[in-house]
């Protein structure tokens, strides 16, 4: 057991127990309680998710609520730390007796709580699951792709689509995340029958100078490259390339880079930076598929990313379940609600949401091709319809 999931399961133990069944039984004419945890400040912060989940609550309640009941959302801070994170999870499920944790956004908060919501028979809906625990817990079913899924989305749009040959990775691996990369990885090769050219899972987050790595990938022959970067670490990339003269490579990337900052930082894209839209793509302003959300957003003065997508259909998604509950909303009952739910389509998303009864949920498994080219700093769309990962039996 790691280090994340070892202090989860020490704090389970010291948690009042009748504060966790006190929340699995509330039910009354008072608020409904739901929260989500967030990585709100530190190294890397995601706070559009819950900032969206919270407008669309605010809109229910401004229209009456469900059945006649108003949502109390309670949005708390991870700070990218174990200790907080767990913290968290047990003010807001023990403390305030919430009914289910919507609209999360968070890089490690899956793996540190799943045993203590699976203890308390929680469910979470996270608006952005990060972590490999996020999608691999029967209590938590984000409505996002994921850094995984992501990744195969992105392969396959190289190697089936674009026909592109000699595709090689380059990894930044956290924590435990290695398996779950090399699974994406074995999932485009199970599809396609093609392998990776060449794989180098040594490449670090936040590093100061990536050009040992792009010329050893260069040496290898690689003509495309698939990265799981953070915006920073891929422009400091795509400028090594640059600087080594090597122009002609294909960027296969995941929706990590995906934003208009990302955009005007990249001069020389090489021969394009492709991604796999985790949501309809929010660059395309006009699109009927996200005037809802945008209208929402903006009236709010939510950013206009993919993090807010996530959290703004979280919200939506639980919303649609909680008022088809009939009787009292219990924890109980919204976990059954969530279990027993038939999948929602939504024009923002290219596979329906469902929760199900399932071990593990990642219902969502397409993405929206975009393309970064050369002198653009600009993403345009780069299909006419989603890609989606084959069912295989």
């Amino acid at each position: 057991m790691n280090t994340g999931r070892r202090l989860g399961a020490l704090l389970a133990g010291v948690v009042l127990t009748a504060a966790g069944c006190a929340g699995a039984e509330s039910g009354s004419g008072g608020p409904i309680v739901v929260g989500s945890v967030n990585a709100l400040s530190g190294a890397a912060t995601f706070p559009e998710a819950s900032q969206a989940a919270k407008a669309v609550f605010d809109a229910a309640n401004a229209s009456g609520g469900v059945n006649g009941r108003q949502i109390e959302y309670k949005a708390l801070d991870d700070k990218g730390d174990p200790a907080a994170a767990a913290a968290a999870a047990r003010e807001i499920v023990g403390g305030d007796e919430a009914v289910a944790l919507v609209g999360s956004s968070s890089l490690i908060e899956c793996e540190i709580n799943t045993e203590y919501y699976e203890q308390q028979k929680i469910l979470s809906v996270p608006g952005i699951g990060v972590d490999p625990a996020c999608f691999t817990s029967p209590n938590i079913g984000p409505v996002n792709v994921g850094p995984f899924h992501d990744m195969t989305l992105s392969l396959l749009y190289g190697s089936e689509v674009l026909g592109l040959t000699d595709i090689c990775a380059l990894l930044e691996i956290a924590g435990n995340t290695l398996p779950s990369y090399q699974a994406a990885i074995d999932e485009w090769s199970a599809i396609t029958g093609k392998k990776l050219k060449y794989l180098d899972s040594t490449v670090p987050y936040g590093g100061s100078d990536y050009t040992s790595y792009i010329v050893k990938a260069r040496n290898a022959g690689c003509k495309a490259i698939t990265v799981n970067p953070v915006e920073p670490d891929s422009i400091g990339q795509l400028k090594a390339a640059q600087a080594q003269g090597w122009t002609d490579v294909t960027w296969l990337l995941l929706t990590s880079v995906y934003s208009e900052n990302y955009a005007k930082a990249i001069s020389n894209a090489g021969a394009g930076v492709y991604v796999p839209a985790e949501f309809y793509p929010f660059t395309d302003a006009d699109s009927t598929q996200n005037r809802d959300w945008r209208e929402l957003m903006t009236r709010n003065g939510i950013p206009l990313t993919s993090f807010s997508q996530g959290g703004y259909l979280a919200a939506k998604y639980f919303l649609d379940v909680l008022r088809g509950i009939t009787g009292e909303v219990t924890r109980e009952s919204v976990t059954k609600a969530l279990r027993e739910m038939q999948p929602i389509s939504d024009p923002m998303v290219g596979t329906p949401y469902v929760f199900g009864p399932g071990d593990t949920h990642h219902a969502n498994t397409a993405g929206w091709p975009i393309k970064l080219a050369s002198g653009t700093n600009r993403w345009e769309l780069a299909a006419e319809d989603w890609l989606r990962i084959p069912a295989r039996n």
